[in-house]
């Protein structure tokens, strides 16, 4: 990595979009790489709009707060876009030229308009259902943000599969708590699992999944992910 890579996420309350920022940025730190997480979020209740923002690079970062010009948009649930649940609008806005947009949904939701800008930008556009990654391989939604992951690392490659096991054998197998929401999120995810060693398997395998679909995605696309500057 030569420059730096900006990623926003935007998802919905329980979704995980907190601890997804903050894995990436761990497995980042393993690859030797700089980063800083952190997120943005009213009221703590699941299904109300929530935001998190990551800054990967081969530098030290010392910039933090709302990510506006991102590379890198990832939306987390279709209501993002629906229902204008998001701190950002149009969920697409300030996204870099040559940039990319992965959108949680297992249909079509842009309009042509939305289309139209975003090819202008030359921005590639990966759709893909990672709920039903997540409920097929994990067996529950919570793994949704696991699926995300593993798409945005395939067509990117802004970290490593190793660092990223590492990552998650660190974030999910001891005890860790980075925020009241991620609390809660950590709790309903380990009744959903008899063993800790079981949630570590079932995450993992979603995000192998999840990264073998979207890299041959990007290969087919020809994606180039522009980066910061």
């Amino acid at each position: 990595m030569k420059k730096r890579i900006n990623i926003r996420m935007s998802g919905l309350g329980g979704q995980g979009v907190v601890t997804s920022a903050h894995v990436l940025a761990m497995a980042a730190n393993r690859d030797g790489k700089f980063a800083i997480s952190n997120p943005f979020f009213g009221a703590e209740k699941r299904m109300a709009p929530a935001e998190s923002y990551v800054r990967i690079g081969p530098e030290r970062i010392y910039d933090r707060g709302e990510l506006v010009y991102p590379e890198v948009i990832m939306v987390f649930h279709p209501q993002v876009i629906t229902l204008s649940k998001s701190y950002t609008m149009p969920f697409y806005s300030g996204v870099k030229r040559n940039g990319l947009v992965i959108i949680n949904s297992n249909s079509e939701l842009l309009t042509d308009e939305d289309k139209e800008y975003l090819a202008e930008l030359n921005v590639g556009v990966y759709t893909f259902d990672a709920t039903t990654f997540a409920l097929e391989i994990a067996g529950t939604e919570l793994s949704t943000n696991m699926a995300m992951i593993g798409a945005v690392t395939a067509i990117t490659k802004v970290v490593s599969m190793e660092a990223l096991d590492g990552a998650i054998q660190e974030r999910f197998g001891k005890k860790f708590v980075a925020s009241g929401g991620t609390a809660t999120l950590d709790e309903a995810i380990k009744k959903k699992f008899a063993k800790k060693e079981q949630l570590l398997q079932k995450n993992m395998a979603t995000i192998r999944k999840s990264w073998e679909t979207a890299a041959v995605w990007a290969a087919d696309q020809k994606v180039a992910i522009a980066t910061a500057s």
